[in-house]
């Protein structure tokens, strides 16, 4: 194993941000500092929903530990933190605001600042408070607007001191995996409910910006995960189920933003189920970026199904090799979204990779975690990263996620993406190797690249 890492910081432009990414109920421990319940308890109580119904009412106790997990982030070298303030701790009901929770992200923040940290936040990474859950929670049009007072709220509080604010952590995560697969809060199954989160998500992002627009609020975004769609072989039936995959979890979000449509392939399906008079919040929903944030982590292969209802598609394994989670490892889909959103959608606004990284079964042998498998995985991308600059992408930073091993929703404590090794038990962080190959590369002078 060489010291010597494959790309460096310098391998950048100057000023390229590196950082870490966490989200707040995976990391904080929703039991402490008067946090309020949300619809993940609710999900994680329900049997079979979550690998041991493990929930993350202590997760990593980072509500405690925050001071030494900031230490990490700084000792790796790292500019910059991507965390989440979690709704139902800032407003337990979803309206009212909760001193301690607000006292918490103060401290979290100035925390950050003291140790060189530029504070990358995002407001929504799920918690969806329980009591706007029990009126419908993303079915429902008002939680857009109580997810805008929100908005305000936590800005009023932090933002003068964030480097950026995100609205919303991965949209597709919470309108179709959670309404149509079912397989997130609040875990639903029907296309109704899917076609209403997908458009009020949007709502949400377009009121908050409105709002915190309007306060003078600087430097606000979105978080859009993507997924490389291909099909499964060359047919036409396969490229056009791929072509129906792209535009439910790639293209709807991004074009609802900034094109201020749906797209048509999307539409067939989902045009019978919208909210009565969708047409008419477009304009709010579509404001101007400051930025974009890529999240990417894998392809699928995928090939029509007639016996399937509605998209028509089945998933194809692939022959590449895979993480913990089964995903595919496939780099060159990373340089694609970017180079993409910058030639198809955003142009020169500045994009940052929110979140790449994978989950890997690590275990630890002494005070050691050897997880060579996750380095080559994180330089390969670094390297996508890379290349997609050179084709004109104005990429300004890739956050890795995550720093610590922490609650994977509904997968439990089982899958491990962390660079941080965390044993559920005793709460002890241990620095993994791709954790000690990450801050060699980002050392700002040749002392740690060891050449």
């Amino acid at each position: 194993m060489s010291l010597t890492p494959p790309l460096s910081r310098f391998d950048f432009p100057p000023g390229f941000l590196f950082g870490a990414a966490t989200a707040a109920y995976q990391i904080e421990g929703a039991g402490f500092g008067g946090c309020g319940p949300c619809h993940w308890d609710t999900f994680a109580a329900t049997p079979g929903n979550v690998v041991r119904c493990e929930d993350g009412a202590r997760a990593c106790d980072h509500y405690h530990q925050w001071p030494a997990d900031l230490d990490l982030l700084a000792a790796a070298n790292m500019d910059a933190y991507r965390f989440s303030t979690s709704w139902a701790r800032v407003m337990p009901d979803g309206v009212t605001v909760n001193p301690e929770g607000m006292d918490f992200y103060d401290r979290l923040v100035d925390g950050m600042l003291a140790r060189g940290l530029r504070p990358f936040q995002t407001l929504y990474h799920w918690e969806m408070p329980s009591a706007l859950a029990d009126k419908g929670g993303w079915t429902n049009r008002d939680t857009a607007a109580r997810f805008a007072d929100f908005a305000q709220k936590i800005t009023e509080r932090l933002g003068d001191r964030v480097a950026s604010i995100a609205t919303i952590n991965e949209p597709w995560c919470v309108a179709w995996l959670s309404h149509f697969i079912g397989a997130h809060a609040p875990g639903l199954r029907d296309i109704r409910a899917t076609a209403r989160a997908m458009h009020h998500i949007l709502l949400a992002h377009g009121m908050a910006v409105e709002r915190l627009r309007d306060a003078g609020q600087k430097n606000l975004g979105i978080v859009l995960n993507f997924d490389y769609a291909q099909p499964a072989t060359d047919s036409a039936a396969d490229k056009q189920a791929a072509a129906r995959w792209d535009g439910i979890f790639n293209r709807w979000y991004i074009e609802g933003i900034t094109k201020q449509t749906y797209p048509d392939t999307v539409m067939e399906g989902l045009a019978p189920h919208m909210p009565e008079g969708w047409q008419d919040d477009m304009p709010l929903i579509g404001q101007e970026l400051d930025w974009l944030g890529v999240n990417y982590y894998t392809r699928h292969l995928h090939a029509h199904d007639p016996a399937a209802a509605w998209p028509h598609l089945r998933d194809v394994p692939g022959p590449l090799p895979k993480t913990q989670m089964g995903w595919e490892i496939y780099p060159d889909g990373l340089q694609h979204f970017l180079t993409r959103m910058a030639r198809d959608y955003v142009g020169d606004l500045p994009i940052y990779v929110t979140e790449n990284g994978m989950a890997n079964a690590d275990q630890i042998t002494g005070t050691t975690v050897t997880d060579q498998v996750r380095e080559d995985f994180l330089f390969a991308h670094l390297a996508a990263t890379k290349r997609a600059i050179a084709d004109g992408a104005n990429v300004q930073g890739f956050f890795y996620w995550s720093l610590l091993d922490n609650y994977e929703w509904a997968e439990g404590y089982e899958k491990r993406f962390g660079l941080v090794h965390v044993d559920f038990e005793s709460l002890q962080r241990t620095p993994k190797s791709s954790y000690h190959a990450l801050a060699r590369a980002l050392a700002r002078n040749d002392q740690g690249h060891l050449r």
